[in-house]
């Protein structure tokens, strides 16, 4: 490191859960000002932890961005819920997010997290979206939700127009243990490349297309060429259950499946900073999303909980 820190620096993990949709994404970028994972308005866009770093003169605040808390209905979301227990226990501050228009309430799977949740971890509660609000509807929420003695702080934001966000990061950390940083001051994410790629592809997908299509969807990155003069070269399989998913997403004379192409490329080379040949196919893998050794190879990994 090139210069001293201060006795007083402090470094942690800090967990962002909730229930899907409700911006926790949207929250971790721009708390980084950087965007590390996808945003969709359709919910259980996120499927795996996202691990992002803020490096502050006072602090290395190591953010976990969790996928949303849903009832599960396939294998897959019983992966997705274990990321969310991973974050939480590895967490050294949980920051459970709701949005202003649910008022003082919090989902039946957010509450269920949290009471399995046997560390002394601090909680804080972040109300987003608090622009829906009027400041006289948005008090008694806070005042309600400060009365149940579970959360240190409730503090309301706004991530997607950056409103009360200095007000956040303050306050996370004095919640955060003196600590020297863990990564290196100019690190952004222990997440490889190949990872952000297969996100943003996926997000494309889930932009590009409605009801079940998008969440019957991987991406699996099986060549990544980089070289040193010429486009880096990456080719990607677009994963899906059904013979009928794969028509819809390869389109008439592939022109859908050009058009994730087109638009993939484009967010790729600007995450990345170089130019990218992408080469996109869709391979068909029967309920892959209930099968634990297809889990384990693009990535979900874990076990089936009980």
């Amino acid at each position: 490191m090139t210069k001293e820190l201060s006795r007083d620096f402090r470094t942690g993990y800090v967990a962002i859960v909730g229930e899907p949709n409700v911006g926790k994404s949207t929250l971790m970028n721009a708390l980084l000002q950087q965007k590390l994972s996808i945003v969709t308005r359709k919910p259980q866009t996120t499927r795996q932890r996202i691990l992002g770093i803020l490096n502050r003169e006072d602090a290395q605040i190591i953010f976990l961005d969790t996928p949303g808390l849903l009832r599960p209905k396939y294998l897959l979301h019983e992966k997705m819920i274990g990321h969310a227990e991973s974050a939480l226990a590895d967490a050294d501050l949980i920051l459970v997010l709701t949005e202003a228009s649910r008022g003082s309430e919090l989902p039946h799977e957010v509450e269920e997290l949290i009471g399995r949740k046997t560390s002394s971890t601090p909680l804080l509660l972040v109300i987003n979206k608090m622009d829906s609000l009027h400041r006289p509807e948005i008090l008694p929420v806070i005042e309600s939700f400060a009365a149940r003695g579970v959360f240190r702080e409730v503090i309301p934001v706004s991530a997607l127009k950056g409103e009360n966000l200095d007000e956040l990061l303050k306050t996370v950390v004095q919640y955060l243990p003196r600590h020297e940083p863990l990564y290196p001051q100019d690190v952004v994410s222990e997440h490889p490349e190949r990872f952000f790629v297969c996100e943003l592809i996926r997000e494309k997908i889930f932009e590009e297309y409605r009801e079940e299509i998008p969440y019957s969807t991987a991406v699996e990155i099986v060549e990544y060429k980089e070289r040193s003069i010429g486009k880096t070269y990456i080719g990607a399989d677009i994963i899906v259950e059904r013979e009928s998913q794969k028509g819809i997403l390869i389109g008439s004379k592939g022109e859908a499946l050009k058009k994730i192409g087109q638009l993939s490329r484009a967010e790729i080379e600007q995450f990345i900073d170089r130019p990218v040949f992408l080469e996109l196919r869709v391979k068909v893998r029967e309920k892959w999303r209930e099968s634990e050794a297809m889990l384990k190879r693009l990535g979900y990994g874990g076990e089936r909980h009980a």
